[in-house]
Parts: structure tokens; sequence; C-alpha cells
């Protein structure tokens, strides 16, 4: 763990990760203020250090939602650096299926990252989009549903647990989107979920 680096013993290093991540959306933002640490570093040696094709899998299924997915731009919206999320999208075998990504970029200084609100108006500048209301957010953490709720924006908490008290829609599994966007998916036969 690169919290390790700090000199700090594991227990405690996992700790500071988690109260970063819990506090600045990012655990480099955290490392960055508190530690000086060189985020481009970081993201190389943390995130470019994984071993995305032992963890992740091409799913099938995801790009077959995707593909089928009618009425909407899909614009992919990460913490992540460009490299990583490039290299996810890619393993997952979905790159394609977005027709944009919004990144964060650790080489400017002060970079914004979820759940800031300017993050997410740099990610409509940059998708083309100015209403709100046409925005929707599928994520997997509760403080970035709870600020695109805020700002309007349509959202699916892809919770650990029901209930779940964020977003709009909750769903336990990523396969599940077209239950609960069905306007989306005007021929949901095909889906197992």
């Amino acid at each position: 763990m690169y919290f390790t680096k700090l000199g700090l013993p594991d227990e405690e290093a996992a700790k500071l990760h988690q109260r970063y991540y819990t506090q600045y959306g990012l655990a480099v933002r955290g490392l960055v203020k508190h530690h000086q640490i060189d985020p481009v570093a970081y993201d190389e040696e943390v995130d470019g250090g994984l071993p995305l094709e032992q963890l992740l899998k091409p799913d099938p299924e995801l790009r077959e939602i995707l593909a089928t997915l009618q009425g909407a731009k899909k614009w992919a919206f990460t913490n992540a650096g460009r490299a990583h999320a490039t290299r996810v999208l890619r393993t997952l075998g979905i790159e394609d299926q977005f027709a944009g990504l919004t990144y964060c970029d650790y080489s400017e200084p002060n970079f914004t990252c979820k759940p800031e609100i300017p993050y997410y108006e740099r990610a409509m500048r940059e998708a083309g989009i100015s209403d709100h209301a046409k925005c929707y957010l599928v994520d997997d953490s509760a403080s970035n549903i709870d600020t695109a709720k805020k700002l309007g924006w349509t959202t699916v908490h892809v919770a650990d647990e029901l209930p779940s008290d964020h977003g709009h829609h909750q769903i336990l599994d990523i396969h599940q989107l077209p239950r609960v966007l069905p306007e989306f998916w005007p021929d949901r036969a095909n889906f197992k979920n």
C-alpha cells in the first residue's frame, strides 16, 4: 500500500487511506494536501501497477446493456486518471461504448474530483450538455450520488446493500440498470436481471 511509504504501520495506513477517501473523495487528494506527494507518480505506481487483467474480465452482458441503451449519450465519468480509466474500460470490453471520458487530471494543481461540484460541471461541459435534468449518474459512491442528485441529475446508486438512502434508484449490480431506467431499453427481454 502506497500509504506505508509514509512510514506508517499497515493498520494506521489503511485508516488514513479510508479517511482521505471519505474526506476528499479520492485518497490521493489527501496525500497531495497533507504529504506533498506527486499525484502523477502515485497514479503510475498505484493504479498503473494494478494487474487489471487478473482482477477484471470482459463483461459481455454489460457491453450488451450499453450497446442497446437508446436515447442518451454515454459518457464515462471517473475519479481515476486517464490511463487507468482507459485500461479498466478496455479490460471490461466496453471502451468503445462511450462518447467520451471525464477523468482526473493529476497533472493539474488542485485537480478536482467527485464529489466536488466543479468536477460535475466539467463533465457536463466536456459532454456538451447544459441541462442538469438530462444528466444521469450511475455510481457506487453514496457521496458522488448525493452531489449529482443535489445538482438535479437522475441518480442510480450501485449499493453494497439495499435499501440505500442515496439516489433516485438503487441496485446491487450494474447489470440491473435496465430494471430501474427502462425508458432507455424499450426491449428488455434480452436481459437476465
